[in-house]
């Protein structure tokens, strides 16, 4: 039987857990909060994260990675990008430890402030390759307050490793989720990441009083913008048509249970961006990716207009409105 160690405890590193818990695999789930272990374990909830959801009672709370990790095939880590080295870095010492190899996946979306670094660049750079055997993405339209509630949800598993993704595969497959796999690893992290800033737009819009009209609008330009960047890196073009392209660009950006989404409208209604993150309290991975990929634009002499203007909001006290203006008055062109 398969056991999986899933490392972050978060609200989609709970609902990913879950899923592969009342699948009747073996699951720990490790948080360093003691009082979250004793919520999930004694309460089967993680009301911080998903409340009024009950839990699986197959699916274990372990304060110690190294008790999580033990005999685990599957390391899967889901915490914010910003914790993924430190996270590695512990991960690293606990597999040497336990003279263990796994199957290493993650299920985050963001790039790397300064590097530019999708998430599993960084995990090589943290984690000895003796230690894990393949590396792969969980990627796609799946917000976890949906998939906790049982929603009908398909997601990527995008990967190199047939063997190894089709272990998750089996691992998350039930009535109500179904994962494909895919080839294009790098394609899979891009597309979960760059479609975050785009959501942050689209609530904007919202917030700001625009119609369906204006989100189909920056939605398929937007996908326009991650497919470039996509295809800069080296990334297969089509990977953007898929669930881990438009389909996760689709739900992040028209629904409410997306944190960027929420973030982008409460800033349209006319809250600053610390006001949001104070009120949110979790991680809007979409504000870093922003800066990382303007960033990026700039060494590589990228057109990624959209993502210029959320970047002047975001970084330069820009108006969102004077943004919009400048982004529908730009030169005329032929739609590429």
């Amino acid at each position: 039987m398969t056991k999986v160690a899933v490392l972050g405890a978060g609200s989609w590193g709970t609902a990913l857990a879950n899923t592969m818990a009342k699948n009747n695999v073996v699951v720990n789930i490790w948080s360093h909060r003691a009082d979250q272990v004793d919520e999930i374990n004694q309460h089967h909830q993680n009301d911080h994260y998903l409340p009024g959801a009950t839990l699986s009672e197959n699916l274990l709370a372990v304060a110690d990675m190294q008790v999580a990790v033990a005999d685990a095939d599957v390391v899967l880590m889901v915490v914010p990008t910003k914790a993924i080295r430190s996270v590695g870095t512990q991960l690293a010492e606990v597999l040497q430890n336990l003279d263990q190899q796994v199957i290493l996946a993650h299920a985050t979306k963001g790039l790397e402030q300064g590097t530019h670094l999708r998430i599993s660049q960084m995990i090589e750079e943290v984690v000895p390759s003796q230690n894990y055997s393949s590396l792969a993405v969980i990627s796609g339209p799946s917000h976890a307050e949906d998939v906790i509630k049982g929603d009908l949800t398909a997601v990527s598993i995008g990967g190199t490793d047939e063997a190894a993704t089709a272990v998750l595969q089996e691992a998350l497959a039930s009535e109500n989720f179904r994962p494909y796999t895919n080839h294009d690893l790098l394609g899979s992290e891009l597309g979960g990441a760059l479609k975050n800033i785009i959501a942050l737009g689209s609530g904007m819009l919202v917030g700001l009083g625009y119609g369906v009209n204006a989100q189909a609008a920056l939605l398929t330009r937007g996908l326009v913008e991650m497919r470039a960047v996509g295809q800069k890196m080296g990334a297969q073009p089509e990977t953007f048509l898929g669930l881990a392209g438009i389909g996760d660009l689709i739900v992040t950006g028209m629904s409410p249970n997306s944190r960027n989404y929420r973030a982008g409208f409460a800033m349209g209604q006319g809250q600053s961006l610390n006001q949001v993150q104070e009120e949110m309290g979790m991680v809007i991975e979409g504000v870093n990716t922003v800066k990382a990929v303007y960033e990026y634009q700039q060494a590589h002499q990228l057109d990624l207009p959209i993502t210029t203007a959320l970047y002047q909001v975001l970084y330069e006290g820009a108006q969102i409105e004077e943004q919009i203006k400048l982004l529908m008055t730009r030169p005329l062109k032929a739609e590429d």
